[in-house]
């Protein structure tokens, strides 16, 4: 989720119809890449046994998991930098790439705990089915509606700072971030999925649509994450 300027010039509302819709088609095309890519990376990491392992490594300590995101976090930052630069295609690709590569990992332990959970690997399709179908109605709403949901970029923000201090808080108070917190974070993640299928229409610049595809995919994930830990919640009661 990228944070724009409403009144930059040359945005692709700003362009001729056919543009748009190109733009619009790149976008969406590149997104289903990064779906198709984390899926199948997804598959051949649980397959190898490697979920099992990550999922040994981030339960060996209290603080590896938080290790663990802080680096995600880290590389998420590097490859959104790539992706949203005036560099070459060749680098905008690389930091699509390097995301998809990231979210593929850090999901490995919450996808061997779900299928432990549950001991079977369905949970997984179910959640990716709950995901899509939440996606396609918040896209169909920004589509149909064509309204800019860019206010929300203020409210999202504030409520990433919360939702990570809260996380980081977790590991060092005797509190835990339950059913009620994941709920609180679908509708986030909601949020997120509207503001950037809003900007898409409304706010990138022709070309960017390697940025969009990342910053969409990006707020997927995060709804795909806490989706899933929903089911995980329902199945352990």
């Amino acid at each position: 989720m990228e944070t724009f300027n409403p009144y930059q010039v040359g945005s692709v509302s700003q362009q001729p119809a056919e543009t748009r819709a190109d733009f619009v088609r790149k976008t969406y095309w590149h997104l289903a890449m990064a779906l198709g890519a984390f899926a199948l990376l997804e598959a051949v990491l649980l397959q190898s046994g490697l979920g099992t392992a990550a999922l040994q490594l981030v339960s060996s300590g209290r603080f590896t998991w938080l290790m663990v995101l802080g680096g995600f976090m880290v590389v998420g930052w590097l490859a959104s930098r790539l992706a949203y630069s005036g560099a070459s295609p060749a680098m905008q690709y690389l930091g699509l790439g390097l995301y998809v590569v990231a979210e593929a990992v850090i999901f490995l332990p919450i996808m061997a705990l779900a299928i432990a959970i549950t001991g079977g690997p369905a949970i997984l399709g179910q959640a990716a089915v709950l995901t899509g179908a939440l996606v396609l109605g918040l896209t169909t709403v920004a589509f149909t509606t064509r309204k800019d949901f860019s206010f929300l970029g203020g409210i999202l923000k504030i409520g990433g700072f919360i939702a990570l201090g809260l996380i980081a808080a977790s590991f060092f108070l005797p509190i835990s971030l339950g059913m009620w917190f994941s709920v609180a974070m679908v509708v986030f993640a909601g949020g997120a999925v509207l503001y950037d299928t809003s900007n898409i229409l409304h706010r990138y610049q022709p070309g960017q649509h390697v940025a969009a595809a990342l910053s969409l995919f990006a707020s997927i994930a995060l709804l795909l994450w806490y989706v899933l830990r929903i089911l995980m919640s329902f199945n352990r009661n």
